[in-house]
């Protein structure tokens, strides 16, 4: 299931903070790609779609991202991404929209290399998966 993922928050506000996210510790898989999105207008939703086998993480390091996610046969969640020392586990089959401030840098964690034929693309096709 979809949840958040607390980061270590290391330092203080005198000299600043880092956070650090090790695949198979907090990062529950072998991270195997990592990318990010920015300059995303605010009026743009981005996503819309589930992955056959991918599982990811997401981290606001800027801004604040509202991020939707519907597993098949469970309610449609919402989370709000507003700390780069907070992350959203995404398990494969977790359909997903993302909504972005003005300001949002979003990095993602992700168990697989691009493939295009692990993207679900279409709604319908991912309301036929089974729960």
């Amino acid at each position: 299931m979809p949840h958040i993922i607390d980061f270590n928050q290391i330092g203080d506000s005198a000299i600043g903070f880092i956070s650090v996210a090790e695949s198979q510790r907090k990062v529950p898989f072998e991270i195997k790609r990592v990318f990010w999105t920015y300059y995303t207008p605010q009026n743009v939703t981005r996503g819309r779609h589930a992955h056959y086998v991918t599982e990811q993480v997401l981290i606001a390091v800027a801004g604040t991202i509202k991020v939707s996610v519907e597993i098949p046969g469970a309610e449609k969640l919402e989370y709000l991404l507003d700390s780069p020392s907070k992350g959203l586990y995404l398990p494969p089959n977790a359909w997903h929209t993302m909504e972005y401030s003005h300001n949002a840098v979003q990095l993602a964690l992700a168990s697989t290399n691009y493939d295009e034929s692990d993207y679900i693309r279409d709604y319908s096709d991912f309301k036929t998966l089974k729960p």
